[in-house]
């Protein structure tokens, strides 16, 4: 199992939002680029980025600060947040992402997704974040009635490479994952499941590890608080 660290941006920013609150960001770090430096010399094989102000607007906003992050790391890197056309998927592959992540249009415009996937090989995930089991879009302003299983399963044959599952309610509070509906959509899919939200001790990466069916992890708040020691969690994980 992969672990991701996080790196959400706001404002050229590294931050932590709780339950996805724009209005409750705790600032960890005004290098991005520093920040995927280190998580690189760590041994992580994999960075995790989010364009919160994108996830809001629609569009890109913290580009400048992804792209010094792409120049200064080898590592592969993934990007969520305002990506909703075929166009901004192209520029940010050509920029040398390696894995775009599909949100709210993966609920409004499910042919985008299918497009990129099948124009983009490997290179497309599906952002799927949940509240009480139902999708919410737009930055998680947006709730919608969409049941998360039947959202993923629709992608089954579309060549995503990844459904990356965020229990909302979880994210940013240092309660663990939601164990149950993660296990229980990486079962439901053949799809790879990247678990994300309350990833914060290595027991919880253990006992998702353990599982047997989730792909990856994401965590961040808890890296940057050192309650989690990303060299401990990458060498449990070898193991």
């Amino acid at each position: 199992m992969i672990l991701y660290p996080a790196i959400d941006l706001k404002d050229g920013q590294c931050v932590r939002l709780l339950h996805g609150d724009m209005d409750k960001a705790t600032v960890f770090g005004d290098d991005p680029a520093a920040q995927a430096a280190k998580f690189e010399a760590a041994g992580c094989e994999w960075v995790h980025l989010v364009d919160l102000n994108g996830a809001f607007a629609g569009e890109p906003v913290n580009g400048a600060a992804v792209e010094a992050i792409l120049n200064r790391i080898t590592v592969p890197a993934q990007l969520g947040g305002g990506i909703r056309d075929m166009a901004t998927i192209g520029t940010w592959i050509e920029k040398g992402l390696s894995r775009v992540i599909l949100g709210t249009v993966a609920v409004e415009n499910p042919d985008l997704v299918r497009e990129a996937a099948r124009e983009f090989p490997g290179k497309v995930a599906v952002g799927i974040d949940a509240r009480n089991g139902k999708v919410a879009t737009k930055g998680w302003a947006t709730e919608t009635d969409v049941m998360v299983t039947d959202l993923a399963k629709s992608f089954e044959d579309a060549g995503v490479s990844a459904i990356i599952y965020t229990d909302i309610m979880r994210d940013g509070a240092m309660q663990g994952p939601n164990f149950d509906a993660t296990e229980a959509l990486a079962r439901a899919v053949t799809i790879p499941v990247i678990a994300s939200g309350g990833v914060s001790s290595l027991p919880d990466l253990i006992k998702l590890r353990d599982t047997g069916v989730i792909a990856g992890a994401i965590s961040g708040r808890a890296i940057y608080d050192g309650v989690l020691d990303l060299g401990a969690a990458l060498k449990a994980l070898k193991a």
